[in-house]
């Protein structure tokens, strides 16, 4: 079935995983096309357009030639093409460990139970809280993550407020908190996540500070 079901895709790379539990690991990185939100801090606009039209079928075969693992399927938002789902479970039983990046405004229900799913939840600083489709918590495994991108104090005392109203956030293995890159200082993040009440764990990204903002990294 999956050789007539198809994708729009922007790129497909291997390189070390640069957030998540399986940071620093040789993953292969699936970015699909498009994405319904516009945060403002976006780093993958390049994904919101264009992209080739691919088979899940040659999709496995790279992923099967790059030899490594471990496969991360991003975005853009990859939810937003129903073929994400067929995608994820042919990328399963193919022995793949697979995560998915997900905005956290797309339905993950009926997503592959296998996958790791590491949930980007919007504060205010992203322009895109309002998305937030908080029904996803409740759909959260023990395997699965949660992340926030914060851009100032502000969100910070955002999401507190978040997690006191909706504690299954921490039905996750790890909720990470991350700066928006260039725009909140490290150490006055460090700072907020060692005073906070809550269990939250600090997170830069790796590619970034390899490679900087070049794609395909």
């Amino acid at each position: 079935m999956s050789e007539s079901l198809s994708l729009r895709i922007t790129e497909v790379f291997t390189s070390l995983q640069g957030e998540a539990l399986t940071s620093g690991l040789p993953t292969t990185f699936i970015r699909l096309t498009g994405c319904p939100l516009r945060c403002v801090y976006c780093d993958s606009e390049y994904a919101f357009q264009g992209g080739v039209q691919r088979s899940i079928t040659s999709l496995v075969s790279e992923a099967r030639d790059a030899g490594v693992t471990r496969v991360c399927v991003t975005g853009g938002e990859p939810l937003a093409q129903p073929n994400c789902w067929p995608l994820l479970k042919s990328l399963c039983d193919s022995g793949f460990e697979v995560s998915l990046e997900t905005s956290g405004a797309m339905d993950i229900n009926g997503v592959d139970e296998r996958v790791s799913v590491v949930l980007d939840l919007k504060t205010p600083g992203s322009g895109e809280s309002s998305k937030n489709l908080v029904s996803n918590l409740d759909l959260i495994k023990s395997k699965d993550q949660i992340k926030v991108v914060v851009t100032s104090e502000d969100d910070f005392r955002w999401f507190e407020l978040f997690c006191d109203e909706y504690p299954s956030v921490f039905n996750a293995s790890v909720v990470w908190v991350s700066p928006s890159y260039g725009e909140i200082d490290l150490a006055q993040l460090a700072s907020l996540i060692l005073s906070s009440k809550h269990p939250y764990r600090m997170q830069l990204q790796l590619h970034k500070q390899i490679w900087g903002e070049e794609s395909g990294r």
